[in-house]
Formats: structure tokens, sequence, C-alpha cells
């Protein structure tokens, strides 16, 4: 039992079921057999997104999941696998490293006991020695930030990831560090993209970041791309959690530009009989233009389609004025529908029972049913006293105080609790 749940549990981790570390890949060969593997290339992946390939030179059974050490520059470093197979390749390839001329380091082992419990006080380190190194960098007036340090599984070297607008010469830095923390120190400068990335983090559209997840390359993005797309040049709506332009904004930038070829020019203004009209704002997919009579403010809105517009154009460069803007009739703006409770799903009393009326009669009849050649007699007051009713006849039911008579005592005057007919 305790083995079908080690398999389940590892295979949990290796069909990436849940993302167990930034830059995830879902390995859609997984199912295959094992000498389905052409290739003994690995991905391993450290601290963050920082990831590497690797040669499996000893032949070792390695499945995605394993803690492996590897070689380094000096000592050894431990890390995970993440993909193995064929899919390797194709990240290679996906990243422009070429098979035949990239130097591989080679795999040694799985890691041992004793390599793990070096590796966690080196990740235990990292932390404080991050915020120590701010400190040094600080006291000696270094224009830079550090990011993130990530120290090597054999504890013999340590990463320091910082950002910097202008080149910073830090050799008093290293100097100071390396007799700080005893270790070999290494810089190195990224982007503040990527420095999100190996943070990570939730983005406004409520999924983790691009660059945390599936983003490697960082295309520079520019304000244009807000301008192409119609969206409102507001800076705190289009930077990301880097301070930067969000990175999705050149995701449909083709698309609207493919869209925008045949749209006329928006400084272009359309002179009618009743005015001028200047542009106001575009749909692209609809192919529908507003235009305003004032060329500040939104005054007397005219929607028109693409066509018209180009129709209109061209009769003002012959020098002729249209009589309308708009030859089809202008559609009512419609108000968005809003949320309506309509089939009472939402109501907290629809799980309490209802209660059920029950049916009084006005009088009691006589002798328990009344006579089927007898007519109801009209409702009245005086039914109420019961006026009407014959000498010997019970009193009438009181609505008021409603007494229930016992079931033996219903069976004594017959049937259900009602006298015999006779």
């Amino acid at each position: 039992m305790e083995e079908v749940i080690q398999d389940t549990e590892k295979k949990g981790c290796s069909g990436c079921a849940s993302r167990c570390g930034k830059l995830n890949v879902y390995d859609w060969l997984d199912d295959l057999p094992a000498n389905m593997n052409t290739t003994d290339i690995v991905e391993i992946q450290f601290k963050n997104t920082r990831k590497g390939y690797y040669r499996n030179s000893n032949g070792l059974r390695i499945e995605k999941g394993d803690v492996v050490a590897v070689e380094a520059s000096p000592g050894h470093d431990i890390g995970t696998v993440t993909l193995t197979g064929e899919l390797v390749l194709l990240q290679m390839k996906k990243h422009n490293i070429k098979l035949d001329t990239f130097e591989f380091k080679r795999v040694y082992r799985k890691a041992k006991p004793v390599d793990i419990e070096k590796w966690d006080e080196a990740r235990a380190l990292e932390h404080e020695t991050m915020l120590e190194s701010r400190r040094i960098a600080e006291r000696l007036k270094l224009d830079m930030k550090i990011g993130d340090v990530e120290y090597q599984g054999d504890k013999t070297k340590a990463i320091f990831y910082y950002i910097a607008d202008e080149r910073v010469d830090f050799r008093q830095l290293i100097k100071v560090l390396a007799e700080t923390f005893r270790v070999r120190i290494e810089m190195r400068q990224i982007g503040a993209r990527q420095e999100a990335g190996r943070i990570g983090g939730i983005g406004p559209c409520g999924r983790e970041l691009c660059c945390s997840t599936w983003m490697t390359n960082f295309v520079s993005v520019t304000t244009n791309a807000a301008r192409y797309q119609e969206i409102s040049l507001n800076p705190q709506k289009l930077a990301g959690q880097c301070g930067k332009l969000k990175c999705c904004l050149n995701y449909e930038l083709d698309a609207y530009i493919d869209a925008q070829q045949d749209f006329p020019k928006t400084n272009i203004v359309l002179e009618t009989v009743d005015g001028n009209y200047y542009h106001f704002k575009t749909d692209i997919f609809s192919r529908t233009m507003w235009y305003s009579t004032d060329k500040d403010i939104p005054a007397g809105i005219v929607t028109v389609s693409v066509d018209r517009v180009k129709e209109v154009i061209r009769q003002n460069r012959k020098g002729k004025k249209v009589e309308r803007l708009a030859n089809e009739v202008q559609k009512p703006l419609v108000a968005e529908p809003t949320y309506d409770n309509v089939i009472g799903q939402e109501s907290l009393t629809r799980f309490d029972e209802q209660k059920k009326k029950r049916r009084r009669n006005s009088r009691r009849k006589n002798g328990g049913q009344q006579k089927p050649d007898a007519k109801p007699e009209a409702k009245t007051s005086d039914n109420k006293q019961g006026a009407s009713q014959p000498a010997g006849a019970k009193k009438p039911f009181n609505k008021s105080k409603r007494r229930f008579r016992p079931n033996n005592q219903r069976k004594q005057q017959g049937g259900n609790g009602q006298n015999k007919k006779e």
C-alpha cells in the first residue's frame, strides 16, 4: 500500500497537476515508455526561474521531480529535474540553443541525504545574506538594488542578482562580500521584468505573472501598442508589477493593426451642411467610428460606419458637403443588462417550508355533511352566532378557539370522524 501511495505522489508531481515551480512545462509525453526517449539531455531547475540543460552521461534512471547533483564551477550544484525526453530538445530549440555547439555539463548522481541537508542549510542563509548585502551596497553608496541571492548547492558560491540603471563599479563590493560571507561571489545584472519573474505574483487579470510561468524572451513595449488598441493612456493601469509597461499589450497588437489597415485617418475633419465633425473614438472590430461637433468635448455624437466615413471623405475632396453624416438610422443606446435574480435562486428563504393554507368552512355542516339537494346558504354575520342552526344541533365552530377531537371520538361518530349518512 505504501508503494502505491509513493508512486501516486511521484506521478502527481511529474504530471504537472500542481505548479511546483516557475516556468513549468507540461510534459504531454509523460505516458510514453522509458525506452522511447532518444536523448540523454535533461532540464534542471534551480532557484526561481534559473534553468539549465545537462547530459545524463552516467545513464541514471531519472524522472521528473528527482533531486540531482550536477556539475558546477567550482564544486557541484543541487537542482530538480523538470523535463526529460524529446520535449527537452524542443525547449532548447525554443531558446535558440544548438545541440552541436552547446557545451553540456554532466549529471553526477541523485542527491544523497547529506547533499540535501547541506542544500537546505545554504537556502536558509539566502534571505539574511540579501539583506546584509543591501546594507553593504548602501554604505558604499552604490546606485544599485540587490533583488535576490542564490547559494550553490555545496555552499561554496553565491550569485547576487542586482538591478541598476547605469553601469556600476562593484569591485570593492565583491571584496567586502567575499570577506563577510566567506564564499565565492558572482554578480548578475537583470532587468525589472526578470526580477518580477523571479519574485512571482498575481497579475490584474487574476492569473500568475506571464514572466514567471512561461515567458522568457522579453520584447520592448511602447505606448504605441496602447494607442493602436484604443486604450486609455493611464500609467497606473498600463504598468505591471515590475513598473514597466505590461507585456500583454503586445499580445493582440498584430490583430488590431491588421484590422485598421483600411481605416481612414482620425485627424481628417468631415464637412457637412450642418457643420464640421471631429473624430471622437473608434470601435475597431465592429468597424464603427464616433464623431463629435466639438473638437475638445463630446457634443452631438454621431455613430458612423467606416465605409460611410470613406464616402464622406471622397465627397469632401471633390468640394461637396454632404447633407447628413450618417445615412442609417442611429441605434439608441441600450443599457447594459445588470444582475437580476430571475428564478429566485439567491433567496434566503427558498428552502423554508411553505405554510399550508387550510380551508375553513363558514359554518358547521348539519350532521357532518350537507344534503346534496340543499343549496349553500350565503355567508352572513348571523352564521357566526348560529341563528340558523336547527334545534339539537351542535354549537357552531368557533374560529377563535380551535378544538381538535382525538381520533377515538371521531370513530364513535363513524367513518373518518364524520356522522354516517342516514
